[in-house]
Formats: C-alpha cells, structure tokens, sequence
C-alpha cells in the first residue's frame, strides 16, 4: 500500500478535476470526513487528491422541474434549513439532524456521503428509498444512474475511477405526503439501524409509500414488502403493524427486530405529520 502521502491537486475548473481523474488513481476532496481519516489510517492509497472546492458551479442547490437538484460542494447543514419546501425538504431536515454531529455537518457534503456508500449512512438509504437519480460525468460523457443501482457493496458503487458525482436530483414528493424518521444510535457517528418514510394518502387511502433502511445490509435496503403491506390501506395502527414485520424481513446482520421497532416508528411518525397538517388546514 502507498503511504498516505500523496499529490494535492487544487482544481479551480471542471476539466480540472476531470483531468486529474483520468488515470483512476485519484481521489475527490469536498468535505473530507471520511477520506481524510482513510489516509491517515492508509486504508486508502490514491495517486493524488484533487480538492474540488475552489470549482465555481458545484454549490447548486435548486428546486425546479419537479427536481431537488443537488451539486457537489452542498454541506449536510445546507438542509437543516427551510430552503427546500414540502415533503422532500421535511424528510430531509428531519434525516440530516441526525448525521453525525455539527462539525461533521458543517463540512461534510451530501454527494460525497453517496459515493462513500458506507450501508450505515443516512443519505444513501434515503436516495434508494425516495428514487434519487445520480448523474456521473467522465472520459465517455455523462450518464444517470438511478440511486438503486448505484450502490454495488459496502463502500463500493457503479461510479468508474476516473468519473465524477456531479449532481443528485431528488424527486419532489406528492402534496399529502407525510414523513417520518427513527433511529436506533449507540454512541457513535453513524446509527445501528434506522428507518425513514415517505407515505402519501389520496382520498383517505396510501396511495404511495417510500420506505429506507440503513445498515440493513451490505448496500442501502428499501423496504419493498414493508411499502406493499401499506399501500391501499387507510393508514391505520393495523397497517403500520404490518408493514412494520415486513420490514423484519431484511436478510440484516442487525437485530432485525430493531427494524420492525423503527420502520412502525417512523411510519407513526409519517401520520402524525399528516394528522397535524390536516388539523392545521381544517382551521
């Protein structure tokens, strides 16, 4: 393994950074929460580091089209804020306040958490759940990966050496949508198990529903049953309980209780925030 000393690349262009990902032996600095602490154990050995930072264009974070469009250099406490309306944004306050801890949040970036694609992030889970699509850039073009395809393994992903995460587009969740976030976190940066949903109601009845699971496998987990046990229900206790050991079913190396105790969490939570908009509109 090379020592973790290695060439700094600072890019102030796209091409920049393309060029130095050429060889496939270079790795991207953003925020730098995990590969600062892999060189410094020399668990990774690139050729170089090209800092992106200095790269005008890769701070976007817009909402347009039916798209929550994300870029690069956009930190994980971009979305504490209100920015991003409706249920997308709600979710993704909810989630991101649970990321580490405000250090980590300052710096580190939604992008770089998705190319890390450690399965106990937050991030990664949420764009399996909610069907994020990826664009990559490289030596061949451009081309868009959904976000359940992305992930590969732990830490591994379908992104080539020398291509790089330019943008992640989150879709804008339907009106009447409620979401809802719980997680099992013993100490450390990262949560044992946790569970996020998505469940819109049309005319009293799930019409839609988006389940994520973190660190119920080697990649991000959606939980398909879970979503199928509560669609075409009203949304009731009995359906929240039967989704709920649906999501039990994961082939998790974790206690697969947890993940029933925390998807019939999140998912409570989901109605609750439905509960509560429709009181507040009713007045």
């Amino acid at each position: 393994m090379r020592p973790a000393v290695v060439e700094y690349v600072a890019a102030r262009t796209l091409e920049e950074v393309l060029a130095a990902l050429a060889d496939g032996e270079t790795a991207v600095l953003a925020g730098g929460q995990s590969l600062i602490l892999e060189l410094t154990a020399q668990e990774a050995a690139p050729r170089r580091v090209v800092d992106i930072n200095e790269v005008a264009g890769l701070d976007m974070l817009t909402e347009s089209g039916g798209s929550v469009r994300v870029g690069p250099l956009i930190r994980h406490r971009e979305f504490e804020s209100d920015m991003i309306g409706g249920a997308i944004g709600e979710l993704m306050r909810t989630v991101v306040r649970h990321i580490g801890h405000p250090p980590i949040r300052a710096r580190g970036t939604m992008l770089g958490s998705l190319a890390n694609a450690n399965p106990a992030a937050e991030w990664p889970a949420l764009a399996v759940a909610v069907g994020v699509h990826l664009d990559l850039i490289g030596p061949r073009g451009c081309r868009t990966v959904a976000a359940g395809d992305f992930f590969t393994g732990p830490f591994t992903t379908v992104r080539r050496p020398e291509e790089f995460l330019l943008e992640a587009r989150l879709p804008v969740l339907a009106t009447g949508t409620g979401t809802g976030y719980a997680e099992d976190r013993r100490m450390t940066v990262y949560p044992q198990a946790a569970a996020m949903a998505a469940v819109t109601v049309t005319g009293g009845v799930v019409s839609a529903a988006s389940i994520g699971l973190v660190n119920a496998g080697p990649c991000p987990v959606r939980g398909r049953a879970a979503e199928c046990a509560l669609t075409g229900s009203e949304f009731s206790d009995a359906a929240i309980s039967a989704a709920a050991e649906a999501a039990a079913e994961v082939d998790a190396t974790t206690d697969r209780r947890a993940f029933q105790t925390l998807t019939r969490r999140a998912l409570t939570r989901a109605r609750d925030r439905l509960q509560g908009a429709s009181s507040i509109g009713a007045r």
